[in-house]
C-alpha cells in the first residue's frame, strides 16, 4: 500500500496481493475492487475450477480468460450451448452465484490491510464477504469503535498500526 495512490486497500493471502483497490474517491470503493479482486482469486483456488476439463491444446491465456468469464455473471459466454466445446472437453455446470458465496463465507484467513483508517463498518462487513479474518489499518478514526466492534462481531483479529500511509 505504501506505493499505492490513495485511498488503498489490500487484500492478501499467503504472503501475496490478491487484490487491490487504490485511487478511488472512497475507501468502501476500495474495498469492494479490491474484495472483488480477492473473490477471483479464491474462487480460482477452488477444486470445482481447478478440475474445468479444458481441451488439450488450448493455450494458458484462453483458459484464464475462460475461468474469468465462467466465474463471472457472463459465465454463458463460455459453458453457453453454442460455445463451451471451443474450450472444453465437456459441458461444465454453471458455479452459481450461492454456490461462490457459500465458498467465500466459509473462509477467514485472508488479511486486509489499509493506507488510512476505517471510517465505517461498511468496510469490515464488504471485507468479511471475500474471507477476512484480520485486519490492519492504522486508526484514528472518529468511529473506530463502531468499526472495532463490527470486526470483534465477526471474530476478526484487527490491528491498529498507527502507521498512515495516505499522502493527500
Amino acid at each position: 500500500l505504501k506505493y499505492t495512490q490513495s485511498n488503498s486497500v489490500c487484500f492478501a493471502e499467503g504472503g501475496q496481493a490478491i487484490g487491490v483497490g487504490a485511487g478511488q474517491q472512497s475507501r468502501i470503493h476500495c474495498t469492494r475492487l479490491a474484495g472483488g479482486k480477492a473473490d477471483n482469486w479464491h474462487l480460482r483456488q477452488t477444486e470445482r475450477v481447478l478440475n474445468l476439463p479444458f481441451k488439450e491444446g488450448l493455450g494458458r491465456p484462453d483458459r484464464d480468460n475462460a475461468v474469468d468469464v465462467y466465474l463471472s455473471e457472463d459465465y454463458e459466454d463460455v459453458i453457453g450451448d453454442d460455445v463451451w466445446a471451443k474450450y472444453f472437453t465437456e459441458k461444465p455446470a454453471p458455479f452459481t452465484r450461492e454456490e461462490k458465496q457459500a465458498y467465500l463465507s466459509s473462509l477467514n484467513t485472508t488479511i486486509l490491510g489499509s493506507d488510512a483508517f476505517f471510517p465505517f463498518e461498511d468496510n469490515i462487513v464488504r471485507a468479511k464477504r471475500s474471507g477476512a479474518g484480520f485486519i490492519a489499518q492504522p486508526g484514528g478514526s472518529v468511529r473506530d469503535k463502531q468499526v472495532i466492534e463490527t470486526a470483534n462481531g465477526y471474530g476478526m483479529v484487527m490491528v491498529l498500526t498507527g502507521m498512515r500511509l495516505f499522502h493527500h
